[in-house]
C-alpha cells in the first residue's frame, strides 16, 4: 500500500499529463533543483571562505603590498589552465555562457563545470581579481538544471526551463534575495522588457528553496546591513532623476570599457593563460594603490551603508574629497573588471556592477547633500543603494530584478519608489546597451522561437 502510494506521488511530481499534473511535475523538479543548488551554494561559498582565508589578500596588502602586483595574475592563470584543461571555454565564461547555452544549444551544459568553474573562480577572485562570484553561481546553478534535466531524460523545453530555474537558484542564495534571483531567471535572457514566461514559477520554487537550503546553514541575514532610510519627501525624485542620468553614463562607461578590453585580448595573438596574466598584473597594479578594488568590492559598499556620512574608502582616497574619491573608485573598479573578466579571468561582472553603481549613487548623494537644504533629507548611502540598483537595471537589462535585489540585499524596503523611478529611467536611457552579449532583444529574435 505505501509502495503504491509512493510510486503515485512520484508519478505525480515528475511524469503523466494534464495541466495540473504538469504543474505538479515542475513543482517537483524544480523543489528537488533548488536542494541541490542550495547545497552546491553552500559548498561554493565555504570554498570562498576557505580561499580568502587562505591567501589572505587583506594581510598582505598590509604586511607585504608589493606581492598585491603579482597575486591577481597568479590566481587567474590557474584558475585559467584549470577551465582549459577541464572545461571547454565556450561553457565556462559565466552568465553569459548560461544565456548562450538557453538560446542556441537547448540548455546543454557540462556538468564538469561545476567543480571546475567553483575552484577556479574562488583562485581568481579570492587572489585578489577584481571580479565577482554571482557568474561563475549562475553557471554553476544552470549547469545543475542542465544535469538534473539529463538524468530525467527530459527533452529541450524542460531542460531550458530547469536550466533557467537552476541560474535563478543560485543567484536567489548566493545574493540572500529569493524573490529578486526568481525574476533574474525571467529577465536574464533578453535585452528588452521581454520575459520568459515559462520558467517564472518554476524559478520561484527553485530560489525560494536554494535560499532556505542556504539559510540553514549560513543564517538568515541580508547581504548587507543598511540603517533604514524612508522616502517622504517628494522633492527627493529631482535629485534622483540627476541619479539616474549619471548611473546610465556610468553603465555605458563600464559596457564600453569591458567590451574594448575584452576585444583587445581576444586580437592579442599570444596563448590565453598568457592574457590572463596580463589582464592580473594590470589588475593587481591598480590594487596596489587601491585595495578596495581587489575582490568583489563588498567592503566598500559595506563601510557606506556602515557609516551614512560617506566617508572614507580608504587610505588611499583622500579624507577631504569624498565626493572625488567615490569618483575614482568607480572609475579604477571598472577598469579592473574590465582587466580581470576581459583577459579571460573567471569571474563575474554583475557585483562589481553593483559596488560601481553604489560608488555612483554616493557620490551623487554627497553633492546634493551639499547643496541642498537639510530639511530635504539628502543621504548618501541611500543614493547608493538607489544607484546600485539603476546601474544594474541599465548594464544588465533586469530592472525588476534590480528593484527587488537591493531591498532584499539590504534589509530596507522603504526605498521602493526612488528605486523604481531610477530603475525605470535608466533602463529606458540605456536602451540597446547590454553588458552580456549573449542576450537578444526579445522573444521573436531568439533561436528557441524561430
Amino acid at each position: 500500500m505505501l509502495n503504491k502510494l509512493a510510486i503515485n506521488i512520484w508519478k505525480f511530481f515528475l511524469s503523466g499529463n494534464g495541466m495540473t499534473i504538469r504543474t505538479g511535475r515542475y513543482f517537483g523538479r524544480a523543489a528537488a533543483l533548488g536542494a541541490m543548488v542550495g547545497l552546491v551554494t553552500v559548498a561554493f561559498l565555504r570554498l570562498i571562505e576557505f580561499g580568502h582565508e587562505f591567501i589572505g589578500v587583506e594581510r598582505l596588502a598590509v604586511s607585504h603590498r608589493w606581492a598585491l602586483f603579482f597575486l591577481p595574475a597568479l590566481g587567474a592563470v590557474a584558475g585559467s589552465l584549470l577551465i582549459k584543461r577541464f572545461a571547454s571555454l565556450r561553457h565556462a565564461r559565466g552568465t553569459d555562457s548560461a544565456i548562450y547555452a538557453y538560446h542556441h544549444n537547448d540548455g546543454v551544459i557540462p556538468p564538469a563545470v561545476v567543480p571546475v568553474k567553483s575552484v577556479a573562480s574562488v583562485l581568481t577572485v579570492a587572489s585578489g581579481g577584481s571580479a565577482g562570484y554571482e557568474g561563475p553561481i549562475t553557471l554553476i546553478g544552470a549547469a545543475c538544471g542542465s544535469f538534473l534535466a539529463a538524468v530525467l531524460r527530459l527533452d529541450g523545453r524542460a531542460r531550458r526551463i530547469l536550466m533557467a530555474a537552476g541560474l535563478a537558484a543560485g543567484i536567489g542564495a548566493l545574493f540572500r534575495a529569493p524573490l529578486a534571483g526568481a525574476l533574474f531567471g525571467a529577465e536574464i535572457f533578453y535585452s528588452s522588457s521581454d520575459l520568459e514566461y515559462d520558467v517564472i514559477l518554476p524559478s520561484f520554487v527553485a530560489s525560494a528553496v536554494s535560499y532556505t537550503v542556504f539559510a540553514c546553514f549560513l543564517g538568515w541575514e541580508p547581504l548587507f546591513a543598511m540603517p533604514s532610510y524612508s522616502f517622504e519627501n517628494g522633492m527627493r525624485l529631482f535629485p534622483y532623476i540627476v541619479l539616474a542620468f549619471v548611473v546610465t553614463l556610468g553603465a555605458r562607461f563600464y559596457i564600453s570599457f569591458f567590451r574594448g578590453t575584452e576585444a583587445f585580448f581576444t586580437r592579442m595573438e599570444l596563448p590565453s593563460w598568457v592574457k590572463v596574466a596580463i589582464g592580473g598584473v594590470a589588475a593587481g597594479t591598480i590594487g596596489f594603490f587601491l585595495p578596495d578594488v581587489m575582490g568583489p568590492g563588498y567592503n566598500v559598499i559595506r563601510h557606506l551603508f556602515a557609516t551614512p556620512e560617506a566617508s572614507l574608502l580608504s587610505e588611499t582616497v583622500t579624507r577631504h574629497w569624498p565626493l572625488h574619491g567615490f569618483f575614482l573608485f568607480f572609475v579604477l573598479k571598472a577598469i579592473a573588471t574590465a582587466c580581470t573578466v576581459g583577459s579571460g579571468g573567471s569571474g563575474g561582472v554583475f557585483a562589481p556592477a553593483l559596488v560601481c553603481g553604489g560608488a555612483l549613487g554616493a557620490a551623487v548623494g554627497i553633492a546634493f547633500e551639499s547643496i541642498l537644504p537639510s530639511s530635504v533629507g539628502i543621504h548618501p548611502a541611500a543614493f547608493a543603494l538607489v544607484g546600485m540598483a539603476g546601474f544594474v537595471a541599465a548594464a544588465v537589462r533586469c530592472p525588476l530584478t534590480a528593484i527587488v535585489m537591493v531591498a532584499e540585499i539590504s534589509g530596507n524596503h522603504e526605498l521602493l519608489l526612488p528605486t523604481m523611478w531610477v530603475c525605470g529611467i535608466a533602463f529606458w536611457l540605456n536602451n540597446g546597451w547590454s553588458l552580456y552579449r549573449s542576450q537578444v532583444h526579445d522573444r521573436d529574435a531568439s533561436p528557441v522561437y524561430l
